[in-house]
């Protein structure tokens, strides 16, 4: 099974490596984030979820509070868009 899920990701050029989190310095600063959204943004762009956000920083509800104030700040729709923002800021 493991060799065929394989091959159809390399096929798909699909990742099924799991996400590393970037890593973006000071940079989104510009944009206007809190260091604390800093880090949260760097999970999100990990593929972390509200929740794991929340138990690995803090209160599980407030991941989702960060994770909306992200996405107004950097006025994307989505946490795929912000994280897209993320690996280019690290691509950078």
């Amino acid at each position: 099974l493991l060799s065929e899920i394989e091959a159809v990701a390399r096929r798909t050029r699909i990742s099924v490596e799991a996400p590393v989190r970037p890593s973006l310095g000071r940079r989104p600063a510009q944009l206007g984030l809190t260091p604390r959204e800093i880090e949260v943004l760097e999970l999100v762009a990990a593929g972390r979820t509200n929740r794991q956000i929340g138990d690995e920083l803090f209160d599980r509800k407030d991941g989702g509070v960060h994770v909306s104030n992200i996405l107004r700040k950097l006025g994307v729709a989505s946490r795929v868009d912000a994280a897209a923002v993320a690996q280019r800021l690290a691509a950078d």
